[in-house]
């Protein structure tokens, strides 16, 4: 399934873009897809199909996940951003 994804911070710096799409039925597929599209937003922001350290996703604006295994659903929002964006 594909997914409306915004970056914010450091993603959104070194992929170039503050909004995309990502295909995928968990959160480490969605990586995976970004990463093929935006090596520079994978080399700074994952490790294969895990986020860095000091980088977090959030779920449709209800919650803030990790995990690679999180799956995601049909017409989730994915904003992908460093733990120390907006201050």
């Amino acid at each position: 399934m594909q997914v409306v994804v915004e970056l914010f911070g450091i993603p959104r710096e070194r992929a170039g873009v503050a909004r995309t799409t990502a295909s995928g039925d968990c959160l480490g597929d969605l990586l995976l897809d970004l990463a093929e599209r935006y090596p520079r937003l994978a080399q700074a922001c994952f490790d294969g199909r895990e986020l860095r350290s000091g980088f977090t996703a959030n779920l449709g604006g209800d919650r803030f996940v990790t995990a690679p295994e999180t799956v995601i659903a049909d017409g989730d929002s994915v904003l992908l951003l460093s733990v120390d964006a907006g201050g």
